[in-house]
């Protein structure tokens, strides 16, 4: 992992509000003080890729229903040896949605959140410091649902709260709108 291409994105990151900057204080906190912040092996967290997916119009969002957390969030994961984050996340969009083309937005952190993981047999509780890009992929092409999820679906910006509570997945949600609502 280069840590320092990461602090330097996390340092160039504008937070949305009070929040996700103390998120972002906690994931660059974090950094610095763990050379394996990107390695499963660090029992208190690690880092983690996101890729928040949005069609050519940005009016749908592509989430999975996760099989482990029976939630709908983004689609990610871990790093596995990937030395850049975005690297991470783009590959993470591709095995997660078994889209070909999908592509950055911006080259820039989108989103970041820190959240507990509960423990599982074999594996403590423990903390993803997830770091989110944003993505583009055209919502006709067919999709395939992978061993993680139960289901993928393009949800309608609008309708995502029907579908989960999640505060960090409905921050995506009114930053997507305020960043390019007015883009075509």
């Amino acid at each position: 992992m280069n840590r320092e291409l990461l602090l330097e994105q996390l340092r160039a990151h504008e937070a949305h509000d009070a929040h996700e900057l103390g998120m972002l204080q906690r994931i660059f906190d974090f950094v610095r003080a763990h050379e394996d912040c990107a390695e499963r092996s660090l029992l208190e967290g690690h880092l983690t890729g996101s890729a928040w997916i949005v069609d050519e119009d940005f009016s749908h969002a592509l989430l999975t229903h996760h099989r482990k957390l029976d939630l709908w969030v983004q689609l990610g994961g871990h790093v596995e040896g990937e030395q850049e984050m975005l690297a991470a996340s783009w590959r993470e969009a591709r095995e997660e949605s078994g889209l070909s083309r999908v592509e950055p937005v911006i080259d820039r952190i989108f989103d970041v959140d820190v959240h507990a993981i509960p423990e599982r047999p074999g594996e403590p509780r423990h903390f993803h410091y997830d770091i989110r890009f944003l993505f583009r992929a055209d919502s006709q092409h067919e999709l395939t649902i992978s061993s993680e999820s139960k289901d993928l679906a393009w949800v309608e910006l609008d309708k995502i709260a029907e579908l989960t509570r999640e505060e960090s997945v409905l921050r995506m949600v009114r930053k997507t709108r305020g960043s390019f609502k007015f883009r075509v």
